[in-house]
């Protein structure tokens, strides 16, 4: 059985608000990928980063999916359902 994300329908076209971590920009900080809010817009941080914004985006706006902003990449994740999406 394939299980199927119960937030698509929360995907919008969206515009990245920054060339980099907007959070981390802002705070002077250093990040390792980007990660664009697809309802929103917001370009996070990963997880991998030290600070995370794009997971502490995630918790104070309930916003629920992201893609990948890196090149060659085209997936997406969910954080309520916790799945991931291929070609976004």
């Amino acid at each position: 059985m394939t299980e199927i994300c119960t937030h698509v329908d929360q995907i919008r076209p969206v515009t990245p608000s920054a060339d980099g971590c907007e959070d981390c920009l802002r705070i002077g900080a250093d990040w390792l990928h980007l990660r664009l809010c697809m309802y929103c817009g917001h370009v996070g941080c990963c997880d991998s980063s030290p600070n995370k914004h794009a997971t502490r985006h995630f918790h104070r706006s309930k916003h629920p999916i992201i893609k990948s902003l890196e090149p060659g990449e085209d997936w997406g994740w969910c954080y309520v359902d916790e799945l991931m999406f291929d070609q976004m």
